[in-house]
């Protein structure tokens, strides 16, 4: 006679459901899905849309400052400082604390000034009311053409915004001119970005990397006109746990 197999399941992790099914339980899966937001706009999360979800992790990073442009007369300089870091905001949320449909927001990256006009700031990102960061303060448009020895304050981290773990950007760095020679501020740097570079040569403000950097500053000699750089643009992660 051939013996009966048994097989024994842990109810830490088993249940048997309505149907007699033997299944997992709800919050012992892991990490299931990730679902990433990187374009700016506006979008809905529905949790009824997962119905083994037993909690969210959402990593919100704000657009990162656009810079100032400039515009110099001719055989003199403009430096301008870069935009700070766009904030960031982290939680985990369980499932029953969720509303039944999550607004999440991208804020994009603040434009670059044309002329001697400053940058924009950088848009804020959300998920819900529960979890967000701020954008990043835009470069400034102080320093005028000349070759006097000045400065150019650096730009103002914005505030933490709201969440478990919350961040305010990195500063833009100042600027600085001695007579026909200087250099344009650094971007700040984002919990997920890297500032764009500062400049002791004529260009446009420099690109950041990642997401949320702020743009460094624009330099402009001889009458040569150069616009500020974009901010990075944020970014919105939803970690999905069963």
């Amino acid at each position: 006679m051939s013996p009966v197999a048994s097989v024994c399941a842990c109810g830490d992790y088993f249940e048997v459901d309505k149907t007699g099914e033997l299944c997992l339980k709800k919050g012992t899966m892991g990490l299931r899905r990730q679902i990433v937001y990187g374009t700016p706009g506006t979008y809905t999360f529905r949790k009824a849309s997962y119905p083994w979800l037993a909690r969210v992790r959402v990593r919100v990073q704000a657009g990162g400052g656009g810079s100032a442009g400039a515009d110099a007369a001719a055989k003199q300089l403009i430096a301008r400082p870069g935009g700070s870091g766009g904030g960031y905001s982290e939680s985990v949320i369980e499932v029953g604390a969720l509303g039944s449909v999550e607004s999440i927001v991208v804020g994009e990256g603040g434009a670059g000034g044309s002329g001697n006009n400053p940058g924009a700031a950088g848009g804020a990102s959300s998920f819900g009311g529960t979890v967000t960061a701020v954008g990043g303060n835009p470069g400034t448009d102080g320093m005028t053409s000349g070759t006097s020895n000045t400065t150019s304050n650096g730009i103002s981290a914005p505030p933490a915004g709201k969440g478990q773990i919350t961040s305010g950007g990195g500063a833009g760095e100042g600027a600085l001119r001695m007579g026909v020679r200087g250099m344009s501020g650094r971007g700040g740097d984002s919990v997920m970005g890297f500032g764009g570079y500062g400049r002791t040569t004529s260009g446009t403000g420099g690109t950041s990397r990642g997401r949320g950097g702020g743009a460094g500053g624009a330099f402009s000699s001889d009458g040569k006109k150069y616009d500020g750089g974009p901010g990075g643009d944020g970014i919105v992660i939803v970690e999905l746990y069963g």
